[in-house]
């Protein structure tokens, strides 16, 4: 989004201001040390985070055979992109792929339509008993039945190895929810007082005024929502359990990471030459295809997440203004 004029004018005059005021400021040795010890502690700690990320990421387009031994630890070794290949040609792993994407975009996008439209709903006077719907909503957020009455619940609703699983308890967020109405309440009064006047109802003021203003509100629960869908594989282990078309990645990835413990206690009970051999190689084909699961399962979230982060940072903040 371009910059307006005043938006210009004020960072060239900021700018000229710190170019006028800087030589009449001196770091003292104390600035001097802070600043060092600052600097490297984010370093650091920025580094530490990157690292798994980078480790997992080398583990993937690195020899197979060099892996297993513990042998790639800073620098990829003899660098191929077959897990990748090996795991686009994998039919299981590319519907569980499908599956997390059809849910994630879908999920996603449903939850952040319902929490703008009922979080302004409830800022509404005129809504037949608001108060009590509201807080109906929010006390749901302190109460929960527990997994076995969640999952009676969702097989009497026809739930169970169904895709709208992943979809329709998630549309209602109260949480989500109370973010956008307490933004919208930031939002100046006047700005609908004058829409009514020129005869908008509701819908449109929604529409026109409400919905384009919400935009950073809305985008930071998108991250969370996008997040949460993305990761959840809780609700795909329990009630997907005749369906394994609709295994998420991260049950593809729970279930490779099952396995691979699994082998390596039966290696650890004891087994022959020629059984532990297979059981080896077995257990390294399942670590390699965990490790690539796993960046797979990471890259879209780092590639969207930039492009939200000011929109995040913006709408947290803003959506916490008021109680």
């Amino acid at each position: 989004m371009a910059k307006t004029l005043q938006e210009k004018l004020d960072a060239k005059a900021e700018k000229e201001y710190y170019k006028k005021h800087k030589k009449s400021y001196k770091l003292t040795p104390g600035d001097i040390v802070f600043n060092i010890l600052n600097y490297a502690f984010f370093t650091i700690f920025t580094l530490s985070c990157i690292f798994p990320f980078y480790y997992l990421f080398i583990n993937t387009i690195s020899s197979n055979d060099l892996v297993s031994k513990g042998l790639i630890n800073f620098i990829p070794r003899g660098i191929n992109f077959d897990n990748y290949i090996s795991l686009l040609n994998a039919d299981e792993v590319g519907q569980a792929f499908l599956i997390s994407i059809g849910r994630t975009i879908l999920g996603t996008a449903l939850m952040v339509l319902a929490s703008a439209f009922v979080g302004y709903l409830v800022t509404k006077q005129q809504m037949w008993h608001r108060k009590f719907w509201y807080r109906f909503l929010v006390i749901t957020m302190y109460f929960n039945a527990g997994t076995i009455p969640w999952y009676l619940n969702m097989s009497m609703l026809g739930l169970t190895n169904n895709f709208m699983a992943y979809i329709i308890p998630g549309i209602v967020a109260p949480y989500n929810i109370i973010l956008v109405k307490t933004y919208i309440e930031s939002i100046p009064a006047e700005l609908e007082e004058s829409a009514f006047m020129d005869g908008a109802s509701y819908f449109t003021i929604f529409k026109k005024i409400i919905w384009p203003l919400c935009m950073p509100i809305l985008a930071t629960i998108a991250i969370f929502g996008a997040v949460g869908h993305w990761n959840s594989y809780t609700d795909s282990l329990i009630l997907m359990q005749n369906a394994p078309e609709l295994y998420t990645l991260q049950h593809r990835l729970y279930l490779y990471l099952t396995t691979t413990t699994n082998l390596g206690a039966l290696m650890n009970g004891g087994v022959s030459s020629s059984q532990a051999e297979a059981v080896m190689q077995t257990a390294l084909n399942a670590k390699v295809i965990k490790y690539t699961i796993s960046m797979v399962s990471v890259i879209p979230i780092l590639l969207v997440y930039p492009f939200m982060q000011r929109y995040f940072v913006k709408g947290i903040m803003l959506g916490a203004v008021k109680g």
